[in-house]
Protein backbone atom coordinates (compact mmCIF):
# COMPACT_ATOMS: atom_id res chain seq x y z
CA UNK A 1 0.00 0.00 0.00
CA UNK A 2 1.39 3.39 -1.03
CA UNK A 3 1.48 6.17 1.52
CA UNK A 4 -0.23 9.44 0.70
CA UNK A 5 2.96 11.53 0.79
CA UNK A 6 2.80 15.28 1.05
CA UNK A 7 5.20 17.77 -0.48
CA UNK A 8 6.58 20.92 1.14
CA UNK A 9 3.20 22.62 0.69
CA UNK A 10 1.47 19.93 2.73
CA UNK A 11 -0.52 18.77 -0.30
CA UNK A 12 -0.71 15.14 -1.32
CA UNK A 13 -0.08 14.04 -4.90
CA UNK A 14 -3.82 13.33 -5.22
CA UNK A 15 -4.69 16.84 -4.00
CA UNK A 16 -2.24 18.38 -6.46
CA UNK A 17 -3.77 16.32 -9.30
CA UNK A 18 -7.17 17.59 -8.21
CA UNK A 19 -5.99 21.21 -8.23
CA UNK A 20 -4.39 20.67 -11.64
CA UNK A 21 -7.69 19.35 -13.03
CA UNK A 22 -9.54 22.29 -11.47
CA UNK A 23 -7.09 24.79 -12.98
CA UNK A 24 -7.33 23.19 -16.42
CA UNK A 25 -11.13 23.23 -16.30
CA UNK A 26 -11.19 26.88 -15.20
CA UNK A 27 -8.69 27.79 -17.92
CA UNK A 28 -10.82 26.12 -20.59
CA UNK A 29 -13.95 27.90 -19.29
CA UNK A 30 -12.26 31.31 -19.33
CA UNK A 31 -10.72 30.72 -22.75
CA UNK A 32 -14.15 29.84 -24.12
CA UNK A 33 -15.61 33.02 -22.56
CA UNK A 34 -12.81 35.19 -23.98
CA UNK A 35 -13.21 33.68 -27.43
CA UNK A 36 -16.97 34.28 -27.27
CA UNK A 37 -16.58 37.88 -26.08
CA UNK A 38 -14.02 38.66 -28.78
CA UNK A 39 -16.16 37.06 -31.47
CA UNK A 40 -19.28 38.87 -30.29
CA UNK A 41 -17.49 42.21 -30.13
CA UNK A 42 -16.05 41.73 -33.59
CA UNK A 43 -19.45 40.77 -35.03
CA UNK A 44 -21.00 43.85 -33.39
CA UNK A 45 -18.29 46.10 -34.82
CA UNK A 46 -18.78 44.68 -38.32
CA UNK A 47 -22.55 44.98 -37.98
CA UNK A 48 -22.20 48.54 -36.70
CA UNK A 49 -20.11 49.46 -39.74
CA UNK A 50 -22.95 48.51 -42.05
CA UNK A 51 -25.50 50.41 -39.91
CA UNK A 52 -23.46 53.48 -39.04
CA UNK A 53 -25.26 55.71 -36.64
CA UNK A 54 -24.70 59.40 -36.79
CA UNK A 55 -26.24 60.12 -33.41
CA UNK A 56 -23.55 60.98 -30.87
CA UNK A 57 -25.31 59.12 -28.03
CA UNK A 58 -25.37 55.90 -30.07
CA UNK A 59 -21.72 56.28 -30.98
CA UNK A 60 -20.84 56.89 -27.33
CA UNK A 61 -22.78 53.84 -26.20
CA UNK A 62 -21.14 51.68 -28.86
CA UNK A 63 -17.70 52.90 -27.81
CA UNK A 64 -18.48 52.27 -24.15
CA UNK A 65 -19.66 48.73 -24.92
CA UNK A 66 -16.54 48.06 -26.98
CA UNK A 67 -14.21 49.41 -24.27
CA UNK A 68 -16.06 47.46 -21.58
CA UNK A 69 -15.73 44.21 -23.55
CA UNK A 70 -12.05 44.83 -24.20
CA UNK A 71 -11.53 45.44 -20.48
CA UNK A 72 -13.23 42.16 -19.61
CA UNK A 73 -11.19 40.30 -22.20
CA UNK A 74 -7.96 41.81 -20.84
CA UNK A 75 -8.91 40.85 -17.29
CA UNK A 76 -9.75 37.29 -18.34
CA UNK A 77 -6.48 36.97 -20.28
CA UNK A 78 -4.56 38.03 -17.15
CA UNK A 79 -6.41 35.34 -15.20
CA UNK A 80 -5.42 32.77 -17.83
CA UNK A 81 -1.80 33.85 -17.33
CA UNK A 82 -2.17 33.38 -13.54
CA UNK A 83 -3.63 29.91 -14.12
CA UNK A 84 -0.79 29.04 -16.52
CA UNK A 85 1.68 30.19 -13.85
CA UNK A 86 -0.03 27.93 -11.28
CA UNK A 87 0.19 25.00 -13.70
CA UNK A 88 3.91 25.74 -14.14
CA UNK A 89 4.33 25.74 -10.36
CA UNK A 90 2.69 22.32 -10.23
CA UNK A 91 5.22 21.05 -12.80
CA UNK A 92 8.09 22.66 -10.86
CA UNK A 93 6.93 21.22 -7.52
CA UNK A 94 6.33 24.71 -6.11
CA UNK A 95 2.53 24.74 -6.13
CA UNK A 96 0.97 25.68 -2.82
CA UNK A 97 4.06 27.53 -1.60
CA UNK A 98 3.79 31.28 -1.02
CA UNK A 99 6.11 33.09 -3.42
CA UNK A 100 6.72 35.81 -0.86
CA UNK A 101 7.12 34.04 2.46
CA UNK A 102 8.01 30.54 1.20
CA UNK A 103 5.37 29.12 3.59
CA UNK A 104 2.60 26.70 2.60
CA UNK A 105 -0.59 28.31 1.29
CA UNK A 106 -3.54 26.89 3.26
CA UNK A 107 -5.75 24.41 1.36
CA UNK A 108 -8.82 26.55 2.02
CA UNK A 109 -7.21 29.44 0.12
CA UNK A 110 -6.20 27.17 -2.74
CA UNK A 111 -9.72 25.80 -2.94
CA UNK A 112 -11.10 29.35 -3.16
CA UNK A 113 -8.37 30.64 -5.49
CA UNK A 114 -6.47 27.68 -6.97
CA UNK A 115 -4.07 30.00 -8.82
CA UNK A 116 -3.08 31.83 -5.60
CA UNK A 117 0.61 32.71 -5.49
CA UNK A 118 0.64 34.15 -1.99
CA UNK A 119 -0.67 33.19 1.43
CA UNK A 120 -3.24 35.59 2.91
CA UNK A 121 -0.76 37.25 5.25
CA UNK A 122 1.70 38.04 2.48
CA UNK A 123 -1.09 39.15 0.10
CA UNK A 124 -2.24 41.63 2.76
CA UNK A 125 1.29 43.01 3.04
CA UNK A 126 1.34 43.42 -0.76
CA UNK A 127 -2.00 45.24 -0.73
CA UNK A 128 -0.76 47.61 1.97
CA UNK A 129 2.41 48.28 -0.03
CA UNK A 130 4.61 46.98 2.77
CA UNK A 131 6.36 44.52 0.43
CA UNK A 132 6.76 44.35 -3.33
CA UNK A 133 6.41 41.47 -5.71
CA UNK A 134 9.78 40.53 -7.13
CA UNK A 135 8.73 41.12 -10.75
CA UNK A 136 7.30 44.58 -9.90
CA UNK A 137 10.80 45.97 -9.47
CA UNK A 138 11.83 44.38 -12.78
CA UNK A 139 8.86 46.03 -14.53
CA UNK A 140 9.62 49.44 -13.02
CA UNK A 141 13.25 49.05 -14.10
CA UNK A 142 12.10 48.31 -17.67
CA UNK A 143 9.68 51.24 -17.58
CA UNK A 144 12.39 53.64 -16.46
CA UNK A 145 14.69 52.42 -19.24
CA UNK A 146 12.08 53.31 -21.90
CA UNK A 147 11.67 56.89 -20.65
Amino acid sequence: MQKNKTNRSGLTAAEIRGFRALLLAKRAEIFKNVTGMEGGALRRQISDLSNLSTHMADIGTDNYDWDFTLGLVDSERKLIMEIDSALDRIEDGKYGICEGSDKPIPKARLKAIPWARFCVEYAQLLEKGLVRKEHDSDESDRDSQTD
